[in-house]
């Protein structure tokens, strides 16, 4: 049975694009764990490019083909090797299990 996570991301104060390239690089591993990205999308930023206080930067669907496949994907040691990028960029993370519809 499928998995299907949304993920949400909040960047810490000025990490905007540290955010971005940290997760360009990681969810780039999905493929290989048989997953992909069903949509990303990003909060538009104001003049001095950060987003909206308080919102997620950053909303990810993600769909893997099964647990397996989740737990092979956050074991990854290309993932955990980012993980200095990660707490640079990354505040707050929540992650739900949704449905596709």
């Amino acid at each position: 049975m499928s998995v299907v996570l949304c993920v949400t991301l909040w960047p810490n104060p000025g990490q905007e694009q540290t955010l971005v390239s940290y997760e360009d690089s990681v969810l780039a591993l999905l493929p290989e764990h048989g997953a992909r990205v069903v949509t990303r999308v990003r909060a538009e930023t104001s003049a001095e490019g950060e987003a909206g206080e308080g919102h997620p930067f950053e909303t990810q669907v993600i769909e893997l083909p099964d647990q397996a496949a989740l737990d092979a994907y956050l074991a990854d040691p290309r993932r955990a090797a980012a993980s200095d990028e990660r707490g640079r960029a990354i505040a707050r993370t929540e992650i739900q299990r949704v449905t596709l519809t």
